[in-house]
């Protein structure tokens, strides 16, 4: 099932996750280090981070509505779709109470309960990392129709099962045969 929001040929809301993906598994690993090394720098890194992890997330998550959306009723990659994203906008939720946790002073080390929320996020957010990749490598959304490992580049403008050079004809020829 192809995406319907793309930007070059490609499905937007996969460009989009990797950042809030990286910045909120990034702000624990900060929040661990600064507790270790004691390091006041690796308080406020966090804490901002973590702000602009919740606000990517959201961002993408409006383009993955928008992908769910035209996912057809009634089959497993619907159900899929809604778990991946009920679960990353709870994931969205824990890391931003944990940010509110931090706000009054976010040089200061994060108290217990923060941290946990952001903890419990990074869990969470492996599993629905896993379900966004049931998502595309087992279900194909957001794959495009005909794509094979000798697709023209998005840029081309040409579909994806078009073949990329004349060697290829001669194999899509038999394959159509059958």
């Amino acid at each position: 099932m192809e995406s319907k929001v793309k930007l070059f040929g490609h499905p937007i809301h996969p460009m989009l996750i990797v950042f809030p993906l990286g910045l909120l598994v990034t702000s624990l690993i900060f929040d661990i280090v600064y507790l270790i090394t004691k390091n006041s720098s690796f308080g406020p890194v966090s804490f901002w981070m973590i702000a602009a992890g919740v606000v990517g997330g959201l961002v993408a998550a409006l383009f993955g509505l928008l992908d769910w959306l035209n996912i057809p009723a009634g089959t497993r990659a619907k159900s899929v779709g809604l778990w991946h994203g009920l679960g990353n906008v709870v994931v969205v939720a824990f890391f931003a109470i944990s940010w509110f946790l931090r706000r009054d002073n976010p040089a200061n080390v994060p108290d217990t309960t923060a941290l946990i929320f952001s903890l419990i996020g990074v869990g969470l957010g492996t599993v629905t990392a896993w379900l966004g990749g049931e998502l595309v490598d087992r279900l194909g959304v957001g794959v495009d129709r005909g794509a094979h490992l000798d697709a023209p580049s998005s840029l081309s403008g040409a579909p994806a099962h078009r073949a990329a050079s004349a060697r290829e004809e001669p194999l899509r020829e038999r394959e159509v045969g059958r």
